[in-house]
């Protein structure tokens, strides 16, 4: 297959596709962790619960998810510097973190032997941004039930739209 330095192209998109499935089984225990304790404090969350008790929780759910794809990126970082692909930890960081988000922008690249890296660091950050992404539809959808809850609360109170002070 070649040595690790200058890799065939059937032993960089192993390496890229090893890399890709930690990275998911990553994000998913990290998505599971993170969901348990979202449950665990949404079943305490009632029409009579402050906003900024609400507002807070989703703050730090928000604030879960960016550690998880930053250890995520991490994750392709760490092994791409060790292994002297890109020499520079903090420009191998910034190389992933480009890649990942599909910005790629380019100012740090890879060496010839190691471009089809990149696409599938690519596709990582799309699964696990499009995982992300669904968790807080459902997330959100429970803030928008809340919501009707407390609509309808006002409504039966009598209570002036939108004149909550909580």
């Amino acid at each position: 297959m070649g040595d690790i330095s200058n890799p065939n192209p059937l032993l960089e998109v192993a390496i890229g596709t090893v890399g890709l499935v930690a990275v998911m089984f990553f994000h998913g225990i990290g998505i599971r962790f993170i969901n348990r304790r979202y449950s665990a404090a949404w079943v305490r969350v009632d029409a009579n619960t402050p906003h900024w008790r609400v507002n807070l929780l989703l703050a730090a759910v928000i604030a879960a998810f960016a550690v998880v794809h930053l250890i995520e990126t991490l994750m392709w970082a760490v092994p791409m510097h060790r292994l002297g692909i890109i020499s520079d930890l903090r420009d191998a960081y910034y190389y992933v973190l480009e890649s990942y988000t599909t910005l790629g922008e380019g100012a740090v690249s890879l060496p010839d032997q190691w471009r089809l890296i990149g696409p599938i660091i690519a596709m990582s950050g799309l699964f696990t941004f499009g995982w992300t992404g669904s968790v807080l539809v459902g997330i959100m959808t429970e803030y928008g039930k809340l919501d009707r809850s407390r609509a309808r609360r006002r409504e039966k109170d009598g209570s002036i739209d939108g004149d909550e002070r909580r």
